[in-house]
C-alpha cells in the first residue's frame, strides 16, 4: 500500500457520519467547540448579537422541561465578563432541513423562563435580507428574548475571513480554525452552498417567456426572494475571496420594512421580466447591479463610473479606456451628459479603443458619468451545475469584479501647484546711446545751485573746482 491512500488524521473528520441526525450532532459540537478554543471567532460570532467581550462556555443537548416535555436544544452558549453575561439556545439544521416554527417556539418559552437572551439558528437557509429571520414564528414570543439566524455560509465566511484576513494571535489556535475551515467545506458536512432557486422557479420562468404571468401568481414572491438570497450568498462568497464585508445594498425603507423589497422584486419580473440587484464592494468606484433578463436569458453586469471634471470630452473618455486597457473587449460603454436625460451614447469597448469620440455625441456638452457593462448568456436550471441560473448569476459576478471593477479608480482633481517665483535679472550695461540727457528724464527732482560769472557755483571753493584743464582727457594746446 502507498501513501498516497493513507489519510490524514484530522481533528474534526468526516468519515463516519451516518444520516442527518449524526451531521447535525457533530456540525454543532464542532462549531461550539472551536468557539470556545478560538476566543478571537468566538467573539466575531457573538458581538453582533449584543454578546460582551469575555469568556466562551459552550454546551450540546443541554436538557430542559417544558410544561410536561423534556426539550433538548442542540446547544448552548454563554459569555460572561465580571457581572455582566449574555446566554443563547442553539439550534443547528444542516443539509437541506429546514428550521421548524413550533420547535422554535418552544425554544423561546424555554429562554423566556430561564431569563436567558436570544435563541440563535444555524441552517443552510439564507433569508432575502439580513437579520430578517428565514422561519416564521409568533412575535409575541420575542418580546424579552431576541431571535437570531446564522447560514452555514455566514459561519464559513466569517471563519476564513478570521483566520485569513483579521489574524489568530496563537498558531494552534490558528490550526484549529483552520480544521473547521476544512470539515465546513467537505460536502459530507452538511454545510451547504446556495443551490436551489425553490419549486416555483420554473414554473415562474415559462410564464415570463411566455407573456402570462402576473404579480399575484402563486410563488412569484418566493422566486423573488430567492433571488435576494442569491445576491446575499454572492456578497458572502467574494467577501470570502476579498477579506472584507460586501454586502447588498437596500434602502433604508426596504430595510425597516422587507415586503417593499419583495413587491418591487415582484412588479419588475411581471412588467419586464427582470430581477435586480445591487453589491456594495468597499473602497470599489461603485456599486456592482445585478440584472437578470428572463426574457432574453441573458445576465448583466454593470457599474456606473463618474467622468472627470476637467480636461476634453475625448480626454475624459481616454481616462477610462486606459484604467481598462485589458478588460474584455466585449464590453459595452454608456457616457452620460450633465443635464441629460436618457442614456447617452453607447458603444462596445474595442470600438472606443480605436476611436474615444464615438461617445461623444455632442461636444458642447460635459460627459457626466460612464456606465462599464457586461452581459453573459443565463442558465435556466434552478440547482447547480452546467446551465443553471444560479452558477451563471455567481459566474457574472465573480468575472466582473475581477476583470473590471478592481481596475476601477475614481478620478481625483490634482492638488494645485505653488506659482514658480521669478528668477533675479542681473543689471546689465545700458548703452551710453540710449540715456537720455534731458533733466527730465532724471530720477531725483535736485535743485541746480547757483552759478557765479565765472561759472562756478556760488559757496564753493574754486580750488575744488575741477577745470578741463585739470582733466587727464583734456586736449595738449602748443605754447605761442
Amino acid at each position: 500500500m502507498t501513501e498516497e491512500t493513507w489519510h490524514e488524521a484530522r481533528l474534526i473528520p468526516t468519515s463516519g457520519i451516518n444520516g442527518a441526525e449524526e451531521q447535525e450532532r457533530r456540525a454543532t459540537s464542532a462549531l461550539l467547540a472551536v468557539m470556545t478554543a478560538v476566543r478571537e471567532f468566538g467573539r466575531a460570532l457573538t458581538k453582533p448579537f449584543g454578546a460582551p467581550a469575555g469568556n466562551v462556555e459552550t454546551y450540546i443537548e443541554v436538557p430542559f422541561v417544558l410544561g410536561e416535555k423534556k426539550l433538548y436544544p442542540d446547544g448552548l452558549i454563554r459569555v460572561s465578563r465580571g457581572q455582566k453575561s449574555w446566554t443563547a439556545l442553539v439550534e443547528v439544521k444542516t443539509g437541506s432541513n429546514e428550521l421548524a416554527p413550533e420547535q422554535l417556539e418552544n425554544y423561546l418559552d424555554i429562554a423566556r423562563g430561564q431569563g436567558f437572551d436570544a435563541v440563535l439558528t444555524i441552517s443552510n437557509e439564507i433569508p432575502a435580507i439580513a437579520r430578517q429571520h428565514p422561519t416564521k414564528v409568533d412575535k409575541r414570543k420575542q418580546h424579552k428574548v431576541a431571535m437570531h439566524h446564522l447560514s452555514w455560509t455566514n459561519v464559513l465566511t466569517e471563519a476564513v475571513m478570521q483566520k485569513e484576513f483579521r489574524g489568530i494571535a496563537d498558531p494552534d489556535q490558528a490550526w484549529i480554525l483552520g480544521e473547521l475551515i476544512r470539515y465546513l467545506e467537505h460536502p459530507r458536512s452538511g454545510a451547504l452552498e446556495f443551490d436551489d432557486m425553490g419549486e416555483n422557479w420554473v414554473g415562474t420562468r415559462n410564464a415570463i417567456a411566455a407573456g402570462t404571468l402576473r404579480p399575484t401568481d402563486k410563488g412569484v414572491s418566493e422566486v423573488a426572494n430567492r433571488f435576494d438570497a442569491l445576491l446575499r450568498f454572492a456578497s458572502l462568497r467574494l467577501g470570502r475571496q476579498l477579506g472584507t464585508e460586501v454586502t447588498p445594498v437596500l434602502s433604508r425603507k426596504e430595510l425597516a420594512d422587507p415586503s417593499l423589497r419583495t413587491q418591487s422584486l415582484v412588479d419588475d419580473l411581471a412588467e419586464h421580466g427582470t430581477l435586480t440587484g445591487a453589491i456594495r464592494i468597499p473602497d470599489a468606484v461603485g456599486e456592482l447591479v445585478v440584472t437578470a433578463d428572463l426574457r432574453a436569458g441573458r445576465v448583466t453586469c454593470h457599474v456606473d463610473v463618474d467622468a472627470p471634471r476637467e480636461g476634453r470630452q475625448t480626454t475624459r473618455v481616454n481616462w477610462l479606456v486606459r484604467q481598462l486597457r485589458n478588460a474584455p473587449a466585449d464590453l459595452r460603454i454608456e457616457a452620460y451628459v450633465m443635464h441629460g436625460r436618457g442614456a447617452g451614447a453607447a458603444e462596445l469597448l474595442t470600438t472606443v479603443r480605436d476611436n474615444p469620440g464615438v461617445l461623444v455625441a455632442d461636444p458642447a456638452k460635459d460627459l457626466r458619468s460612464f456606465r462599464v457593462a457586461q452581459s453573459v448568456p443565463m442558465g435556466g436550471k434552478r440547482g447547480r451545475g452546467r446551465a443553471s441560473f444560479i452558477d451563471s448569476v455567481l459566474a457574472a459576478v465573480d468575472t466582473f469584479y475581477g476583470e473590471v471593477i478592481q481596475h476601477l479608480k475614481a478620478w481625483s482633481a490634482a492638488p494645485p501647484r505653488l506659482r514658480p517665483e521669478p528668477e533675479t535679472v542681473e543689471r546689465r550695461e545700458v548703452p551710453a546711446a540710449l540715456v537720455s540727457t534731458a533733466l527730465s528724464s532724471q530720477d531725483g527732482a535736485e535743485a541746480v545751485p547757483a552759478m557765479d560769472a565765472e561759472g562756478v557755483p556760488e559757496h564753493q571753493d574754486e580750488d575744488a573746482v575741477e577745470t578741463p584743464a585739470d582733466r587727464d582727457d583734456a586736449p595738449i594746446v602748443a605754447a605761442e
